[in-house]
């Protein structure tokens, strides 16, 4: 496998931009008029939810105590640039998705421009899109966010396998650009679960005196160095080309701690032992965060609704308790509901009157399960647990 080093070549790293008939300067769109949407009285001190065009309702929020440089993290699901209308699962209108090209570039980049204005200097935005505009997108939060602010492009599978008889390669997969604001934000890094399949794979040593299981790393890395960590260690030098990780007093800490490995012929490995993992640091693919696909998984029903948990873990990653989110495509408030469920406030934004319906009822009475869609659904409201979601969020919140 290749290795990276660093390179004494100078690297041209001129800016550039996306250009197009329509694009507003940043002052021109900052300069916009703002205007207060209507408040949607959801009866919770944590969140509040607006209706109305988020464009002039974000530019009217930096003038608001509180939000302009103190929110802490947004999660948007904007339009996609389809060309289609979207029903919800009665067959009800629920929105159109109806901009493309240039003037859906300026209608995210407005919008992008004003939300980098209430980001707080230490927050972080995940803007959720498929194929269609990912690249055009990313290089527009370039521009904005900067590019040294990109840390990933996520990568989420987000349904079954499908058959096509088209020429081309099965599309099961969309995308979250995650930006912060600074190169210092709020990161708790997720892990996923390990499997007993996995555990044994990735550890598949037991330490013969303390019977722990363990895994062998390299203890160099890539690139010469002249100080300490290039010269020898217990009589050896680290591989041509590399370094020791460790200084030598630290490599001796591990040793006598019995973490080091020794091979037959005297090379050392660092022990690195199961019992000490949270668990699997999250990747950028994520396979476990599909929309509903079966009869168990509750949902509003909303077109285009999130996965729940895909959305908690980023608000988690990014948050920390009390902090600030805002969504202004909040649909059927996926993000709000995350957001007071994790102990955070929050801010919707939404034009639709479906989205806003969906979003009321969902914070007063949950969601339900997707069941059947085969045939003519009951308009009885079915009878379930009450489920409001601020009685949730103050008993996660309760000391036990």
């Amino acid at each position: 496998m290749a290795t990276g080093v660093p390179s004494n070549r100078r690297v041209n790293r001129e800016a550039y931009s996306l250009q197009y008939a329509g694009k507003l300067a940043r002052a021109d769109v900052l300069a916009l008029p703002a205007a207060e949407p209507v408040e949607i009285p959801i009866a919770s001190e944590a969140g509040r939810l607006f209706q109305g065009d988020n464009l002039p309702a974000l530019l009217w929020l930096r003038s608001q105590r509180g939000v302009r440089g103190k929110v802490r993290s947004v999660y948007i699901d904007p339009p996609y640039a389809t060309a289609m209308a979207f029903v919800d699962r009665d067959g009800n209108h629920g929105y159109d998705d109806h901009l493309a090209g240039a003037e859906y570039v300026e209608f995210l980049r407005r919008r992008f421009i004003v939300l980098h204005d209430l980001l707080a200097a230490d927050g972080s935005i995940f803007v959720h899109l498929d194929q269609n505009m990912i690249f055009e997108t990313k290089i527009l939060m370039d521009e904005i966010f900067g590019r040294e602010n990109f840390r990933n492009l996520i990568t989420r599978k987000k349904c079954n396998t499908k058959n096509y008889t088209r020429k081309c390669f099965g599309n099961i997969s969309d995308h979250i650009l995650f930006y912060t604001k600074s190169d210092e934000y709020v990161w708790h890094r997720p892990y996923d679960q390990w499997s007993d399949e996995k555990m044994a794979e990735e550890y598949p040593y037991i330490d013969e005196k303390s019977g722990r299981r363990y895994k062998k790393v390299p203890v160099h890395a890539p690139g010469v160095r002249r100080g300490e960590t290039g010269r020898p260690w217990r009589g050896k030098l680290p591989p041509q080309g590399k370094h020791w990780q460790y200084p030598p007093r630290r490599l001796d800490e591990f040793d006598a701690a019995g973490e080091i490995y020794w091979s037959p012929n005297g090379n050392p490995r660092r022990k690195v032992f199961f019992d000490a993992s949270k668990g699997i640091p999250a990747q950028d693919i994520w396979m476990d965060f599909r929309d509903p696909h079966n009869q168990n998984v509750l949902i509003t029903g909303y077109p285009t609704e999130k996965n729940f948990d895909l959305v908690t873990r980023v608000l988690a990653a990014t948050t920390d308790p009390g902090d600030l989110v805002l969504d202004c495509f909040c649909g059927s408030g996926t993000t709000l509901e995350a957001a007071a469920a994790l102990g955070r406030r929050f801010i919707g934004i939404d034009a639709a009157d479906a989205a806003i319906k969906a979003t009321v009822k969902r914070l007063r009475e949950g969601r339900g399960p997707m069941g059947d869609f085969v045939g003519v659904r009951s308009r009885k409201k079915e009878t379930q647990e009450p489920h409001d979601l601020f009685t949730l969020a103050a008993a996660m919140a309760a000391p036990t």
